[in-house]
């Protein structure tokens, strides 16, 4: 679909204020974290998506790859492939999505190894100088490429790294012909425990913990003038447990807590000019940023700091304490019901503080299994004044499975 310069803005608009840490804004001072890329974290499969938004502690599938790649080890199944689409801001045009493709493949008992690419485009973005021009043709983009080894550990425990290229390329050629695409790479540690099936009175269990560090590397940079901007790494911690009540009915359920391991932007001084406590246009930060002066900074540390530094700052730099960072975690729970591993049910529950992105939404999920093709699909209800990208949108999955059952865990 063709739009004109006013929908270039609002798309430009989006993206860069997404891309681009924002040190200070107007009228009010603001602590919401935000980083470059941030598409990376954008659910791609719509069995995670019906769950809240979760996987790292979720039971295996192929999409793996994109939550926690050591569970890949206790899959069933010797190989698969996937692929997903997932419209966005589709109620305001209709082509602007997130594409995934991935593959796995266990290589015996104890390894296995996994590709993905993940695209998110951008849509055709037409620009006419004036009436009388003819029309530019923009595409802009974004995609990640990565690739995963993982190790059984333990019988129950699994870890593995993945590597990951990005680049990043909202360059609009016409407008500025010294815009390039920017790149940079990171790096994912995951690990993974599924316990043995166990007894109970009435029926059978299994627990499931997982945990990953996500996109650890440097930052990434748009243009030689511009800001650097962090990838976003976060950490996620989850555990689930399976009801396994017979051979045709199993509930299982996970939680799990996410946190964005980027600093937090600290609170600057500014000049009240009419005494109303609140920084306004006219109140400059002090001293005057256009002076290219040091600004003096009230609350929190300064994030002018490398990824590294900025990793571990994350944890205790939050202008307004501890109370502050826990606001920084943001929280899922989801149920997945399978009967005779043909069908599937899912529900969730995503949830994050309103001071620092205020994403809450409900889900809702269906899977269906013919001999060794998955489909999947799920739905999101946003539950905050602030509507989601995602809201009311319909996301397929389709996976492939070859050599199902050729591993038997239990």
């Amino acid at each position: 679909m063709k739009k004109y310069i006013l929908a270039l803005a609002i798309l430009l608009v989006f993206n860069v204020s997404n891309a681009q840490e924002e040190t200070i804004t107007f009228p009010n001072q603001s602590t919401v974290i935000t980083t470059g890329v941030p598409f990376m974290l954008i659910a791609p499969d719509a069995r995670s998506a019906g769950m809240g938004d979760m996987g790292v502690a979720t039971s295996v599938d192929a999409y793996s790859q994109q939550w926690n790649a050591a569970k890949y080890t206790f899959s069933e199944a010797k190989s698969g492939i996937a692929v997903s689409y997932t419209p966005y801001l589709s109620k305001l045009v209709n082509d602007i999505a997130v594409a995934y493709l991935t593959y796995f493949n266990r290589l015996d008992d104890r390894s296995s190894f996994g590709f993905s690419f993940k695209y998110f485009g951008l849509g055709e973005i037409e620009i006419r100088p004036d009436e009388f021009s003819e029309p530019l043709i923009e595409k802009p983009n974004e995609f990640t490429v990565d690739a995963s080894y993982a190790l059984r550990l333990a019988d129950q425990f699994s870890m593995a790294v993945a590597l990951r290229y990005l680049r990043s390329d909202l360059r609009i050629q016409s407008v500025d012909a010294n815009a390039s695409a920017a790149g940079s790479f990171g790096v994912d540690i995951s690990g993974f425990y599924q316990s043995e099936e166990e007894a109970y009175n009435s029926f059978n269990g299994r627990t499931r913990f997982g945990f990953a560090l996500q996109n650890l590397g440097p930052k990434i940079k748009y243009d030689d003038g511009g800001r650097e901007n962090f990838l976003p790494t976060n950490l996620r911690l989850g555990g689930g447990f399976d009801f396994i009540f017979d051979e045709y009915n199993k509930l299982g359920v996970t939680a799990e807590v996410t946190k964005l391991l980027v600093p937090t932007p600290p609170l600057l001084g500014f000049v009240d000019a009419n005494g109303d406590g609140v920084q306004n246009d006219d109140d400059p930060t002090t001293p005057d940023i256009n002076e290219g002066e040091e600004t003096i900074i009230t609350e929190g540390k300064d994030n002018n700091v490398g990824f590294l530094s900025g990793m571990f700052q994350s944890f205790g730099d939050a202008p307004g304490g501890f109370s502050e960072e826990l606001k920084e975690w943001t929280w899922a729970i989801g149920a997945e019901y399978l009967y005779q591993e043909s069908f599937a049910f899912r529900a969730g529950y995503f949830n994050e503080s309103d001071e620092k992105g205020a994403r809450k939404f409900f889900a809702l999920g269906a899977g269906f299994k013919y001999t060794t093709i998955n489909l999947d699909l799920s739905y999101l209800f946003s539950a905050s004044k602030i509507q989601s990208p995602l809201e009311n949108t319909l996301r397929f999955s389709l996976t492939f499975s070859f050599g199902d059952g050729a591993y038997d865990e239990y």
